[in-house]
């Protein structure tokens, strides 16, 4: 069985980091952290904030909301208030599809 390494993923993130993941301003990241219960950094003793995956995922879900879908931001948080499984449930489908159309232009590309 071949050797097969595993993905490395690291507990936290700084807000640096979260900002150029998300190629937006680390502002707009505290501002979002004020605007959204779901989003709770932890804090360290200097009050650096510590993103966790699962702070990522949220992120995720929110820029989605923002960004991609045109949400103000009342209306990103109706919709995550009302109804969060669907809007993560959504996300999930759209991360999954857009996973499978970069590995379909892939196969294409070697063909």
């Amino acid at each position: 069985m071949p050797y097969k390494e595993k993905e490395i993923t690291r507990l936290y993130y700084s807000i640096g980091e979260v900002a150029k993941m998300f190629d937006v301003s680390a502002s707009l990241i505290r501002y979002w952290e004020q605007e959204f219960d779901i989003l709770k950094p932890k804090k360290n003793n200097k009050g650096n904030r510590l993103f966790t995956p699962e702070d990522l995922d949220n992120l995720k879900l929110i820029y989605n909301l923002v960004k991609e879908r045109g949400f103000t931001l009342d209306g990103a948080k109706k919709k995550l208030k009302e109804n969060p499984e669907s809007s993560v449930d959504n996300h999930r489908v759209r991360e999954t599809l857009l996973n499978i159309r970069e590995l379909l232009v892939e196969l294409k590309g070697q063909l």
